[in-house]
């Protein structure tokens, strides 16, 4: 029976200085305010740099079938680079994994850059123009029409993604775009889910090589009649003597499209909240002494009535650690305004225009979180420290 009274009264004791911290942070609320919006200054930018790379990598390999394979010349990075000729292109098209449906499940492909005037600048940006042929379209199932219709085989038309309509000048219906010699006429647009699509202007492959002077395609889009065949796939096409050539999924080449300008956005944005946390933690630091020495009197009291220098330590840090996650969550919702935004800048590996949106994941929240709570640790330690040092007749003294 004493046992559980003991257990009772050790078990109030810890509580009451939680509930006391809680409650000057109540009382110092100019303080407590000016302190949570530095924090939150920093968890915005820490969740809006995860939410960019994050969005950036939704984006690309969303642009990704699961049973597509992307068939580029070896040693090419992008579509851009690769030259695939006629003759190996008849080549892939043959192999036993390749799907059919009357015909083999291959779109080939030619991938320009072409210069064109942003709408809100009025300077030149590269878009890609994708030349497609009539498997093209299909094997993205990602991809409808929104507006208009599809271009005509044969013909100078050609159908614009969302996002680059919204970007480009000259990209609305009955709209013409200069380039490759020519003009072409604007008859459809289309959104492919925010994917990387989005950001291209599409036309039929056989107009499209004749107004670049191309005999090559540039890339093979291939349909396999089993996803599990990918490996023996690209094995078949890399062991095959005739083809200099390398396959990929479509979610694995467009990952690797990522991962230039990705490393760029971690390192820039992790940079600035590297510099951002210094002075959110020094802004904590100063907060909590602050708070320590005007209540001097009031730890000598809290010791007198018995609370031991742990609990002085745990209550001082409680403080520290939620005004950070104030700060925290306040950043946090601050950051998923951004997704309501697009970015739109140039992909290093492509070097054309590419728009992507910010995406908070479950994951994200939860490192902003804890990041949070590292800031509110590392500000408060030294603070909480020096109050649990106090004796009580050194503190009683001091008031």
């Amino acid at each position: 029976m004493a046992c559980g009274r003991s257990s009772t009264v050790a078990t109030t004791l810890l509580a009451v200085p939680l509930r006391y911290s809680l409650r000057n942070l109540w009382v110092r609320r100019l303080t407590t305010v000016l302190t949570a919006l530095g924090m939150a200054l920093v968890v915005y930018v820490f969740a809006a740099v995860l939410m960019l790379d994050a969005g950036l990598r939704e984006t690309l390999v969303g642009t990704g079938e699961v049973d597509n394979m992307v068939v580029i010349r070896k040693g090419s990075a992008t579509e851009v680079q690769s030259s695939i000729d006629r003759g190996q292109a008849n080549i892939v098209s043959q192999m036993p994994q390749v799907a059919s449906d009357i015909e083999p499940l291959v779109s080939r492909e030619t991938v320009v850059l072409v210069n064109l005037k942003k709408i809100a600048t009025g300077r030149p940006s590269n878009v890609v123009v994708r030349g497609l042929d009539a498997q093209g379209a299909g094997l993205r199932r990602q991809v409808q029409l929104i507006e208009g219709r599809m271009f005509r085989p044969g013909s100078n038309e050609v159908i614009v993604g969302k996002a680059s309509a919204g970007q480009f000048q000259n990209m609305a219906l009955g709209e013409s775009l200069r380039f490759g010699g020519r003009d072409w006429q604007v008859v459809g647009q289309f959104e492919a889910g925010r994917s990387g699509f989005d950001s291209e202007v599409w036309a039929d492959g056989e107009i499209l090589m004749q107004s670049f002077r191309r005999v090559t395609y540039s890339s093979l889009v291939v349909r396999l009649s089993d996803p599990s065949q990918a490996a023996a796939f690209a094995a078949s096409v890399e062991d095959d003597p005739r083809l200099p050539l390398q396959a990929k999924s479509e979610r694995a080449y467009y990952e690797e499209q990522s991962e230039t300008l990705s490393r760029f956005i971690r390192i820039l944005g992790l940079s600035l909240t590297v510099i951002f946390s210094i002075g959110a933690v020094i802004g904590a630091t100063i907060t909590m002494q602050a708070a320590v020495a005007t209540r001097t009197a009031e730890i000598g009291t809290l010791r007198a009535l018995g609370f031991q220098r742990p609990s002085i330590l745990m209550a001082f840090l409680a403080e520290a650690v939620f005004l950070s996650l104030v700060g925290g969550v306040v950043g946090l919702g601050l950051a998923s305004l951004m997704q309501l935004t697009e970015f739109s800048t140039t992909n290093f590996q492509s070097f054309a225009e590419l728009s992507f949106g910010f995406s908070l994941t479950p994951t994200i929240i939860i490192q902003s979180l804890v990041f949070a709570m590292f800031m509110g640790i590392l500000g408060g330690m030294l603070p909480a420290i020096r109050a649990a040092r106090l004796s009580i007749v050194e503190a009683l003294r001091a008031a």
